[in-house]
């Protein structure tokens, strides 16, 4: 998720650094140095060498001020972008918004309960339950945000689901 938010973020503030940059190379350089950083995790435990509950808290809440920082940032951005079509506005930003809110609804209740069960804080049993129902419907939050993604897509699904058409000046017109 932090990887999407990524891309959207160079892609809007920086698009001819990003447009030179993105190589296949580049692409399988990014992947393999955050599966070593996600396997940094295991190894610092296993040697031990900091204290556990802060390298456990560190990695949990890590993508959190990333993915407000590129939703900031791109807002930032597109308001002051002029080239970009206001329905591709949309589409990204809301892309955007959909991702930190996965995250902050399906990750984070998980991750603070992780976090208060680090030090030692008594959490109800339903709680934690509860938030491993959620990280289990991370999958669902993926179908939609791909939908979500896919250029026409969303347009496409509400057409088809409530009988909304969209016209050519971007007006959501619904037949009774």
């Amino acid at each position: 998720m932090v990887g999407i938010a990524m891309e959207r973020y160079l892609v809007i503030v920086f698009p001819v650094w990003y447009r030179c940059r993105r190589t296949m190379k580049t692409t399988v350089v990014i992947c393999v140095m955050a599966w070593a950083l996600s396997a940094l995790h295991p190894i610092a435990q296993c040697f031990s060498f900091i204290e556990i509950k802060t390298i456990d808290i560190v990695f949990l809440l890590f993508p959190l001020p990333p993915l407000i920082f590129f939703l900031v940032g791109t807002l930032k951005a597109l308001s002051a972008s002029i080239s970009v079509q206001a329905d591709e506005k949309r589409r990204i930003v809301g892309t955007l918004v959909l991702v930190l809110l996965i995250y902050m609804l399906l990750f984070l209740p998980n991750t603070i309960l992780t976090v208060l069960n680090k030090l030692k804080v008594d959490t109800s049993h339903i709680l934690v339950s509860l938030s491993h129902v959620f990280v289990r419907l991370s999958p669902l939050a993926d179908l939609v945000l791909y939908i979500f993604m896919k250029k026409g897509a969303v347009d496409k699904l509400l057409a088809s689901v409530c009988c909304c058409r969209m016209e050519s000046n971007d007006v959501i017109s619904v037949s009774v």
